[in-house]
Parts: C-alpha cells; sequence; structure tokens
C-alpha cells in the first residue's frame, strides 16, 4: 500500500476518533440526591441526654420520646378544640408536664397540637412554629410545657391535649405504656383520673407509669418568662 494512502487512513481514523471516547471528557460516577421534605413526619430528632435550659428558657426533659408529636389529629375539631390558622389569645395558660416509665423520665416532644410543624433552631434547641394552623392546646419545644392559648376562656384539661394528641391516656395508660398510672399536681396526689388534671397556670403535673414512683420534682418557672 502505498505510504501517502497509509498516512491518510491513520490521520483518518485519529479524527474519527475523537468522538468516540466519552470517559475522557464526562463523569460517569452515578448522582444521588438528598431530598429534604417539610411533611408532618418532621420532630425532634433527639431528646437531651442531660438538663439543659431549652429554647423557652425551660429545662429540656431527657430520656426517649413518650410518643411522636406527629400523631395529633389533622386539623379537625377535637373535643371542641379548634386548629386555628389565625391565633387568638384571649386566654393564655403553660403548664409542665414530666412522665415517667418504670422510674425511667420520657420526654414530651415538641410540636404537638401544631398541623405542617415547622422547626426553628435555636442556640437552646429547636422550637416549633406551624405553617397550617395549631391547636388551643400544644407544645413548642422538648422542654414539657404544654401552652394555652384559647379565643375563649375555658376549663381546659389534660385529657383534651392527649386526643389532640392522639395518644390514650387512663389509670391504666399513658400513650403506648400499660400499667398503674400515679398522678402527682404541683407535688400532691391527684385524686380523680388523670385526664381530668386541670391545665391551669404554672400547674407542675407528674406521671408516673408502672414502679418505682419518682418523688415530686419541683418546676422552676422563674426565668422562663412564660
Amino acid at each position: 500500500m502505498p505510504k501517502r494512502l497509509v498516512a491518510a487512513l491513520i490521520v483518518s481514523a485519529a479524527i474519527a476518533g475523537c468522538g468516540t471516547k466519552p470517559h475522557a471528557y464526562y463523569d460517569t460516577t452515578p448522582v444521588t440526591f438528598s431530598v429534604t421534605t417539610t411533611t408532618s413526619t418532621v420532630t425532634v430528632p433527639t431528646t437531651a441526654q442531660t438538663p439543659s435550659l431549652g429554647p423557652e428558657g425551660m429545662a429540656l426533659e431527657t430520656g426517649p420520646f413518650l410518643a411522636s408529636a406527629t400523631t395529633t389529629e389533622l386539623g379537625t375539631i377535637v373535643d371542641g378544640i379548634q386548629c386555628q390558622s389565625i391565633a387568638q389569645y384571649a386566654y393564655t395558660a403553660y403548664a409542665h408536664l414530666q412522665v415517667y416509665v418504670n422510674g425511667k423520665s420520657r420526654a414530651l416532644p415538641g410540636g404537638i397540637g401544631l398541623i405542617d410543624m415547622r422547626p426553628n433552631p435555636t442556640p437552646e434547641g429547636l422550637k416549633y412554629g406551624d405553617t397550617t394552623c395549631q391547636y388551643w392546646l400544644f407544645t413548642r419545644a422538648a422542654d414539657g410545657v404544654i401552652q394555652v392559648q384559647s379565643p375563649v376562656a375555658d376549663n381546659f384539661t389534660l385529657g383534651q391535649f392527649f386526643d389532640i394528641w392522639n395518644q390514650p391516656l387512663s389509670t391504666d395508660r399513658v400513650a403506648g405504656f400499660h400499667g398503674h398510672v400515679s398522678v402527682l399536681v404541683n407535688g400532691r396526689a391527684w385524686p380523680g383520673k388523670p385526664q381530668n388534671v386541670p391545665l391551669t397556670e404554672h400547674a407542675d403535673i407528674q406521671l408516673a407509669v408502672g414502679k418505682p414512683v419518682p418523688a415530686a420534682q419541683p418546676v422552676d418557672w422563674l426565668g422562663t418568662g412564660l
């Protein structure tokens, strides 16, 4: 074969090969994407391991969560209590709930009673708001504080709060835990059913499922602004 023809074939092959090597120009490593959702499955990721002040100035509760905040009823009227997009504060009160199961602390999550809850990071931990509506009874942080913000003055109870949360409460059950339920209110034994405990201003409520039953643990409201 003539030398000129051989050279021409080599050059032609080199030129044609420029479009046949994608690996020289493209990274073919698979790409994965993470997706952040704002659905009602969002909740406080972890509880406090040691007591520390939370975003409301109240000490955060320790131990595993009693139940997920996302079991709250989705906007339906519960025990006559509405879920409102515009808050009306004709009546307000702040109570505190601490729950023990077999002597171990169980934390109350933030976001109970808030539909499409939105976590807002603060230096002291997450504080929750809502994007759709909030019930008149709710929690904003994992500090055990139950907030009552209602357009009407009424005698709201712990049972109504658990109904909004869609969790059972009785003399032998708290959320998913079974056993005799001991009740202390402001350090004294409550003689009636736990669901009838009133959510009055600065009420200190303690529920203990099973034994041992911890002694009353006073709550310090000073400095909270609540």
